[in-house]
């Protein structure tokens, strides 16, 4: 998930865990905790640009760390504030909810979050949010700039609180039942039109859990699709993009190529251009793409040659212009 709704979900679980033990620091020590899984974005100044898309939401994010330091941080926080009535049991519920709360919240993303690292390099990804969902994050956010508003002795923190976070999460779990029924819908799509495929995943397109992204992949690439909640003829059109795998095959072995495969867990493409090759990473979607099946797609690598060594180049990620978000929103009422 963004900075943001992991900073207001920390504050607002701070408030409702210590808030009356801690007043306003309890909000900063939730939103704190809650961000600091992401301290591994600083290993981005010393790893290449392939190496850092699995250094990110790796170790920092996995099970066994988030629970050392829930314990170390607990210990820390309960030394420095030892004149407060925060119990050893509270602290650990603070620190905990907020490391924890982080990396689940980033494995209802597509990113991937490496819960079993450092014994296993499998990315967790359960694709029912968006990375910033306005409707998981407005309530948080309305309840954070209250809080701070409020004395800190107001009766009304408490309550403020735990609405926003039964409203946001409510919502989350709204957001798996959408996704079970829109499985459903593309299993039926897949099956009825008998499409070849060896994996599928389908997530939500920007801003929203109404219209879904659907990416299939076989041998020779993957055929994209979109699905609305709101669509009238439930049948997909697929459009399929070739892989051209081939084009990889000088390369194929190098480090920085078997990481950026690795990381789009074979969910890619590759076009060549006039001085590099175009590693386009399937997963994150197509900025239009549900207007133009011909729209780039966000997530882009160069693969340069020199003296016959592949370098690996962040490309440039799409932006979201004003004509893709109209027809974001056009679409998501639904095609006839």
């Amino acid at each position: 998930m963004d900075t943001v709704t992991h900073t207001v979900l920390g504050a607002c679980l701070g408030e409702v865990i210590a808030g009356k033990q801690l007043g306003k620091k309890a909000m900063l020590i939730g939103a704190l905790v809650n961000n600091f899984p992401d301290v591994d974005v600083l290993a981005s100044f010393f790893t290449d640009p392939a190496a850092n898309l699995l250094v990110h939401r790796g170790i920092t994010h996995s099970i066994l760390v988030c629970t050392i330091l829930t314990f170390l941080f607990a210990w820390l926080l309960k030394t420095m504030y030892n004149d407060r009535e925060v119990s050893w049991r509270r602290w650990l519920i603070l620190v905990g909810s907020g490391f924890f709360l982080h990396i689940g919240m980033d494995a209802c993303t597509s990113y991937g979050t490496g819960w079993f690292e450092p014994f296993s390099h499998a990315r967790v990804s359960f694709n029912t949010l968006f990375i910033l969902d306005p409707i998981f994050l407005l309530p948080l956010l309305v309840a954070a700039v209250t809080l701070l508003i409020l004395k800190k002795n107001s009766a009304k923190r408490l309550k403020i609180s735990k609405l926003a976070l039964t409203l946001s999460f409510s919502y989350l779990a709204l957001t798996i039942v959408i996704k079970l029924y829109v499985t459903a819908k593309i299993n039926k799509n897949i099956q009825a039109q008998q499409i070849n495929y060896s994996d599928y995943m389908v997530t939500p397109t920007p801003l929203n859990n109404l219209l879904w992204y659907v990416l299939t992949r076989d041998s020779m690439g993957s055929s994209v699709s979109y699905y609305s909640l709101l669509d009238r003829n439930d049948t997909l059109t697929f459009q399929h993009i070739l892989k051209r795998d081939s084009l990889l095959a000088p390369y194929k072995s190098a480090r920085e190529v078997q990481q950026l495969i690795r990381f789009s867990k074979n969910y890619y493409s590759i076009t060549k251009t006039d001085s590099s090759l175009l590693f386009s990473d399937l997963r994150f979607g197509q900025i239009g793409g549900w207007y133009d099946p011909n729209a780039p797609f966000v997530f882009n690598f160069d693969i340069i040659s020199r003296n016959n060594l592949a370098h690996i180049q962040q490309g440039r990620m799409k932006s979201f212009g004003t004509k893709p978000l109209k027809e974001l929103l056009k679409r998501i009422k639904g095609k006839p």
